[in-house]
């Protein structure tokens, strides 16, 4: 979620204003994390947490190139795991999420509030409206170097390696941003996420955890499979409103989700840990696969724009901006071939 700053608008004017009051009451609680490293009441749990994100900082900033400035310097207790919450909203016979858009960063599929009352208020004119929504935790967002982004409980409530996965992700939300492609944006930054936590695994010679990311990793992938081929069968279904009572194109939807279900709880029965969709995804809608897709359908494609830079971060930022400034047909051709490439050299 990346924070809104700039106001306009009567009906967004509450919107805006939620926004920026509850980013500044953020940042008006954080102390610094030194202090509270050196300080004796600091929970000795906490002095962990602080401790690995200090070393993480570092390895970001020297291994990964990442521009890190004063983020997560200072640290903020939240009292709970998650820091804003995001409403995604698609029409009924659709994978379009809907697109909010603002002044200075552009369009995105998403809105976060920072408080959930405000998210199921604005929820509901959607489902006045028909629209399937999805209403999650987010447990983190970049404010893309506008601000020093403090670390926070959704961060420290999470296992070190994933904490430290989450760090590298929101500080590549620094190096590039494209307005209007949530897409292109998340997908760079999951991939910088996964290969930063490789190389942190490998650096703190911790095997087991190499191995929950890798299972994990393939978790993912083998979600988005799934999700890759119930889309292409909704797409093709939604293609039909013109030839195809309301009834009969609600029937075939409910069979395709209920597939998708079944697989996914087929697929992961055997995971140590939870999926991308938990234990049971009951509630899956199109809002869920747009975001799901959004967040990893072209994590391949970064990640084999990386392997061809020869695992230089510097080099594959340059590429990535160079990238950026494509045409989207034409970024979207060439992140076709990077997967392409990607999955014919795994």
């Amino acid at each position: 979620m990346l924070l809104i700053t700039t106001l306009s608008g009567c009906t967004t004017l509450g919107y805006y204003s939620q926004a920026v009051s509850g980013h500044l009451s953020l940042m008006m609680s954080t102390q610094p994390v030194s202090q509270l490293l050196d300080a004796p009441s600091t929970p000795t749990a906490l002095q962990q947490k602080l401790s690995v994100a200090h070393e993480a900082r570092r390895f970001a900033a020297n291994r990964l190139a990442l521009p890190v400035g004063d983020a997560f310097s200072s640290y903020a207790e939240l009292g709970r795991p998650w820091v804003v919450v995001n409403l995604v909203a698609a029409p009924e016979f659709s994978l379009e999420a809907h697109r909010w858009c603002y002044p200075v960063v552009g369009c995105q599929a998403y809105r976060g509030y920072y408080q959930l009352e405000k998210a199921k208020k604005e929820e509901q004119s959607f489902l006045a409206r028909g629209y399937d929504t999805f209403i999650g935790g987010v447990t983190a967002y970049s404010t893309l170097g506008w601000f020093d982004d403090p670390l926070h409980t959704g961060f420290t409530s999470l296992p070190d390696n994933r904490m430290v996965a989450l760090m590298f992700h929101e500080l590549a939300h620094r190096v590039v941003y494209i307005n209007d492609d949530t897409a292109f944006n998340e997908s760079f930054a999951t991939a910088v996420e996964l290969e930063g936590l490789r190389l942190w695994l490998d650096q703190q010679g911790d095997d087991q955890g190499f191995q929950r990311a890798l299972a994990r990793l393939r978790q993912r992938n083998q979600t988005l499979t799934l999700v890759e081929t119930a889309s292409g069968q909704l797409e093709a279904l939604y293609r039909q409103q013109d030839t195809l009572t309301t009834a009969r194109l609600r029937q075939q939807k409910a069979r395709i989700f209920q597939t998708l279900g079944d697989n996914y709880r087929a697929l992961s029965a055997d995971w140590d840990q939870p999926g991308p969709f938990g234990e049971d995804p009951a509630e899956l809608n199109n809002a869920n696969l747009a975001l799901f897709s959004q967040y990893n359908q072209h994590v391949p494609a970064f990640r084999q724009l990386l392997r061809e830079q020869d695992g230089d971060f510097r080099a594959f930022y340059a590429a990535v901006e160079r990238l950026s400034e494509q045409p989207q047909d034409e970024r979207l051709k060439i992140l076709a071939q990077l997967r392409q490439h990607f999955h014919e050299n795994l």
